[in-house]
């Protein structure tokens, strides 16, 4: 794939519905009483290993468009295996499900996922009376034996939404209640969704508690996926002349950090229209260019509202003025590449002044990007989309090697060049 220099872009957008509430939706409808229909669905790579994933369990499951119509199980098929391919959402989020429902299973994936540790779940789920087995102890396949779980009390070492989503999955099947308390507020959208579908589950600042529960089927109109829209936010911002409607964003204050960082820099979006989809706040967006960008900081608390949109924030760095830092972003190695080195690895041949660092990044903004290289995104989507923004904003373009990647959360990614003007 080459992606040519763009000179600016306009027009009014659609996004692929959200990756995380996607899986979700498709995934607890599938164990819940009645039928669903989840509309605005991501097909997307992952999504689809999901509902393969559900199926085999016992969920019967329809698509047609965007609309997918789920079934739940009426009981969970046992001794399946499942792949989940480059999902690591699958995998965690189903551990934990099957080892509520005291299954046996088999889960594995493709060559990134066994790659990913998986001791932050198999620890606590452990602690549940859960008997799993993995790979060199840490690693996909995981082998999971079906046994009664009880619940336990769980402070988190590390914010992730995906760990905390398996233990209320686990718990909602436990015999005694389950508490799980972040370090770090992350992405909230299995509390939001299970509380709609009457799971017994409650909120209080960064503890949830869950209580034994039987969960009935609600229809979900998946909204944009922020983490899609980050991409034309930083195209718009950085090219002169611009300005791009998106319509229909999720705009869950987990998951916004990548608006107030594009704020902070100086960067103008307007949010319109706004209101709510079931449980999820939505508006479209206005984003129009920016002339002499600001700097930014991003660390602490604010990395899990942004962690996904970090690589794309870096190309974001690039054209500010001045010195950017990302630090506490240690996640963005264990993710489907090491996004730290292979984001550096990318910036640094195309001209930037970039630097990894144990945590993250620090990179001196020139106003520019050369281009003019090829790049391989390997198994990483994010990279792959990435790269395409970078080549787009930069002075030569760039030839991107496995940049059908991008398929996994944005099927139709490349079309929006389309739209800009060359």
């Amino acid at each position: 794939m080459t992606i040519k220099p763009l000179k600016r872009i306009s027009g009014a957008f659609d996004l692929p519905g959200d990756k995380s509430i996607t899986h979700r939706a498709i995934m607890f409808n599938a164990i819940a009483e009645g039928e669903a229909k989840v509309h605005n669905a991501l097909l997307g790579e992952d999504c689809l290993a999901t509902i393969d994933c559900m199926r085999k369990l016992g969920a019967k499951i329809d698509i047609t468009d965007d609309v997918v119509t789920v079934t739940g199980a009426k009981k969970i098929k046992n001794s399946q295996e499942l792949y989940v391919g480059n999902s690591g959402t699958t995998m965690r989020l189903l551990a934990g499900l099957l080892c509520g429902f005291g299954v046996s299973a088999e889960l594995d994936g493709d060559e990134s996922i066994r790659k990913r540790p998986m001791n932050r779940i198999i620890e606590p789920l452990t602690q549940m009376g859960a008997k799993i087995t993995a790979n060199e102890g840490n690693f996909a396949p995981l082998k999971i034996k079906g046994s009664t779980l009880k619940g336990i009390e769980y402070t988190m070492p590390v914010a992730s939404a995906q760990v905390k989503s398996a233990l209320i999955l686990a718990g909602i099947n436990a015999d005694t209640p389950t508490t799980i308390i972040e370090p770090v507020k992350t992405r909230n959208h299995t509390e939001l969704m299970l509380a709609s579908q009457s799971a017994d589950i409650k909120i209080r600042k960064n503890k949830t508690t869950v209580h034994k529960s039987s969960l009935k089927s609600v229809d979900v109109y998946v909204p944009g996926d922020i983490s899609s829209a980050a991409y034309f936010m930083v195209l718009a911002t950085i090219l002169q002349g611009s300005g791009i409607v998106l319509k229909n964003v999720g705009v869950n204050p987990t998951r916004t950090g990548i608006i107030d960082i594009i704020k902070l820099c100086g960067g103008k979006i307007t949010m319109l229209n706004r209101r709510r989809t079931g449980e999820e706040p939505v508006a479209d967006m206005l984003i129009q260019s920016t002339n002499n960008l600001k700097p930014f900081v991003i660390g602490g608390d604010m990395i899990p509202r942004l962690i996904d949109e970090i690589p794309i924030l870096a190309v974001l760095a690039c054209f500010a003025d001045g010195m950017s830092i990302i630090k506490d972003a240690k996640e963005l190695k264990i993710k489907e590449s090491n996004r730290i080195d292979s984001t550096v690895d990318m910036l640094e041949k195309m001209g930037a002044r970039i630097q990894a660092t144990e945590d993250g990044m620090i990179i001196n903004g020139t106003g520019a990007l050369m281009g003019g290289i090829e790049i391989d995104a390997g198994l990483d989507h994010r990279l792959a989309m990435s790269a395409a923004i970078a080549g787009a904003v930069s002075l030569d373009g760039v030839k991107i090697k496995n940049a059908q990647v991008a398929d996994v959360s944005f099927p139709d990614f490349y079309k929006i060049f389309e739209r800009g003007e060359v």
